[in-house]
């Protein structure tokens, strides 16, 4: 157990940020924190690399897309341009018509508060998971990257975990079960410690480093 908590804290002080916090995201329980993460979730969903997405997050709420009313107001070639300029191109314009169609539905659907779509599943992850599928462009995948986020300002949802944040665990030997996990930080760092897992599996870290370097500890 100290070999793995000594590798957990490795973890989170190499990579142990959110991409929320990454994309200037403030993430709090708020409308708008809520659907910059949306926005967020969207970009990570498509076939491209991180950091170009987080990228491209940032150009957009400099855009102005940082509420629905807001990128509902945007025209689609303003999205198309924001996407762009963080080189989001190879799916740039179905993104702009896909992020459209998600902030309509943000506002018909749960009217712009995505705190509505939170408290309508009531703790139920399953119905969770499935009412942010209903959104354009993210599937089960893109659902995951939001809880995983989102736990840090929803905490029934805490451990939350997926298949990539298990499997980077299992590389580095440490466990791979949600609760086991989280019992090696604290409650407020178990969102990072995701991030930092998340990381490790995209071979943003390797294991042997950071192994070596836990074993200093």
């Amino acid at each position: 157990m100290d070999r793995d908590r000594a590798l957990a804290r490795v973890l989170l002080d190499r990579q142990g940020r959110t991409y929320a916090e990454e994309a200037g995201i403030r993430l709090a329980d708020q409308p708008g924190p809520l659907y910059q993460l949306l926005v967020l979730t969207t970009l990570l969903s498509t076939r491209i690399r991180a950091g170009v997405a987080v990228a491209a997050a940032r150009e957009l709420f400099a855009a102005g897309c940082r509420t629905p009313q807001d990128t509902a107001r945007m025209s689609w070639q303003d999205r198309v341009d924001a996407l762009g300029r963080a080189h989001y191109r190879r799916y740039d314009e179905r993104t702009a018509t896909m992020l459209g169609r998600s902030a309509e539905w943000c506002r018909e659907r749960w009217g712009g508060d995505l705190r509505r779509l939170h408290r309508e599943a009531d703790g139920d992850r399953a119905r969770l998971r499935h009412l942010l599928t209903e959104f354009p462009g993210i599937g089960p995948t893109g659902a995951d990257i939001f809880l995983r986020e989102a736990q840090a300002v929803w905490p029934d949802l805490r451990p939350y975990t997926d298949r990539r944040v298990a499997g980077a665990a299992d590389r580095l030997g440490l466990p791979s079960a949600p609760d086991r996990l989280a019992r090696l930080v604290g409650g407020n760092d178990f969102p990072r410690l995701v991030s930092a897992l998340v990381r490790v599996s995209l071979g943003q870290e390797s294991v042997g480093a950071l192994t070596r370097a836990a074993g200093g500890r």
